[in-house]
């Protein structure tokens, strides 16, 4: 496939990138452990999220929720905030904030025995929801204290994940969800009305029905809910195999026709037309060991979403940031097909420079297709462009940006992801894919997880500066377009060094 497109920095496109808003993670408890830590802090340091989601606040993992009997044989609830205490630090401790997702049930609290996952998350709801509002209450408080207040009430609040399945939330029974809802809601109001509280969390399944359902309930109770989540995973029922799932992807606008639905059904409310939604999870697979995620594919597919996911959402949440993740156990290999945007061993997989290359787009958005985004920022043009598609076919892309108004010569950045150039995987798979990692097979993985780095001039011809690009299947390409301005020190030539004289 071949393209032209003409670039004038006068232009203006609809481009909401609120791509650094959130990322996901596995239950809060993982965040105790190094490895773990250590992936936050690199995925910090290169992109830079403001805030952090994930399961499990209430776990028994995190020991929060006490009982002990008083000397009259009663039994009283007490809170131990020690483990709290040192996976929000560790947070702060990276510049980043909690986007609060409160669940699971806490054993003693729970009114029954059904669990999710291998570390065994409750999802009964609580046996007196008295118990339930004084524990997040009480823990909302400590981290007032502890934190500020002024600071904690700008973390958003989420009641539950996905109670619209009946493996998140006991019988799927939204009815029972919305008094969860209710309760959490009112409770946290009272302690500050400044605290930002939403929901319901629900995942794609009959999600039309239950976002209507959602809806509805908030309308005759007139809460004033303050945002509206759901979640977005755009592949078909995986079909296992050993320890696998294999997908096919939807196409792109089939899925994102799901989340216009969404936007349409809130909207439809007009005291609630216009209210935030927010993505607090989406991948290409909801399952935590889809080879996919680990594929240059994944990456090319995901700059596609990262390109329109603004058009209907307020923010949008990768699920997740890193593979220390247990789901389903502990993962055998470093590449297992992990939700992560990077493989145990602080391996980055190309998915990674998906955010890093839109979290660079600044400015304004001067072109954005179905293939690229182009932004335009104090004289610097900033541009991605993938090459993505549900399956494999081959066909590259070559597309050429036409920079009208541009003058002289230009400095020309470019950075490539694609199967040659950015892929862990192919040189884990030429290994013999090897379950545990000697050190020098870690640092050869790590060093082929970065792109393929070009610098050139290019002078202006006619007015116009063109960049032509070669794009391959599952590519992904980062440049930078600025004025080029040559300040050599005396008696250096560049050409000489080179013998280009």
């Amino acid at each position: 496939m071949k393209a032209v497109y003409e670039v004038k920095k006068d232009n203006e496109f609809t481009f909401y990138n609120n791509v650094d808003f959130c990322v996901g993670t596995g239950r809060m408890g993982l965040a105790l452990q190094k490895e773990y830590m250590d992936q936050l802090k690199a995925v910090q340091e290169d992109i830079g999220f403001k805030h952090i989601r994930g399961h499990g606040l209430f776990s028994d993992d995190m020991a929060i929720y006490q009982e002990y009997e008083d000397a009259d044989g009663n039994i009283k609830a007490e809170y131990n905030f020690t483990y709290l205490d040192l996976v929000m630090d560790s947070y702060m401790s990276v510049n980043i904030k909690p986007f609060i997702e409160l669940g699971f049930m806490p054993y003693k609290m729970a009114s029954g025995d059904q669990t999710v996952f291998y570390w065994k998350g409750n999802v009964t709801p609580p046996r007196e929801y008295r118990l339930w509002n004084e524990m997040v209450v009480a823990t909302l408080k400590h981290l007032m204290e502890r934190y500020g207040a002024d600071e904690v009430v700008t973390w958003p609040i989420e009641v539950w994940n996905e109670p619209n399945l009946p493996g998140f939330w006991k019988g799927a029974d939204m009815n029972e969800y919305l008094v969860l809802f209710e309760e959490s809601f009112k409770a946290i109001k009272a302690l500050d009305s400044r605290f930002r509280v939403g929901g319901p969390a629900i995942c794609g399944v009959e999600d039309k029905k239950h976002m209507k359902f959602f809806m509805e309930f908030l309308h005759e109770k007139k809460l004033p809910i303050d945002f509206i989540t759901r979640h977005h995973y755009t592949s078909e029922l995986p079909v296992p195999d050993g320890h696998y799932g294999y997908i096919e992807l939807r196409e792109l606008k089939e899925s994102f026709e799901t989340l216009q639905d969404s936007r349409d059904i809130i909207d439809s409310y007009p005291e609630y037309k216009g209210t935030e939604m927010h993505i607090t999870e989406f991948n290409t697979s909801y399952i935590p060991n889809a080879p996919i995620h680990d594929t240059n594919q994944n990456a090319a597919y995901v700059a596609s979403m990262l390109a329109i996911l603004g058009d209907t959402s307020e923010s949008y949440s990768y699920w997740t940031f890193g593979d220390i993740f247990e789901e389903r156990g502990v993962p055998f290999t470093p590449f297992h097909g992990g939700f992560g945007m990077m493989a145990n061993g602080g391996i980055r997989k190309p998915t990674y420079y998906a955010f890093k290359f839109f979290k660079d787009l600044t400015g304004k958005c001067v072109l954005k297709n179905d293939n690229s985004v182009i932004c335009f920022e104090n004289g610097v043009y900033k541009g991605v462009v993938w090459n993505s598609n549900v399956k494999r076919t081959g066909e590259a892309l070559d597309i050429t940006f036409r920079l009208e108004g541009t003058e002289g010569s230009y400095s020309v950045i470019k950075k490539v992801v694609d199967e040659d150039s950015c892929n862990p995987l192919k040189i884990w798979h030429a290994m013999g894919e090897p379950a545990s990692l000697s050190a020098e097979q870690l640092k050869l993985l790590k060093e082929s997880d970065k792109p393929l780095t070009e610098a050139r001039i290019i002078d202006s011809v006619d007015g116009s500066v063109e960049i032509c690009l070669h794009v391959e299947e599952f590519g992904l390409i980062y440049f930078e377009a600025q004025p080029y301005e040559l300040k050599s020190d005396r008696g250096y030539d560049y050409d000489r060094v080179m013998q280009m004289k």
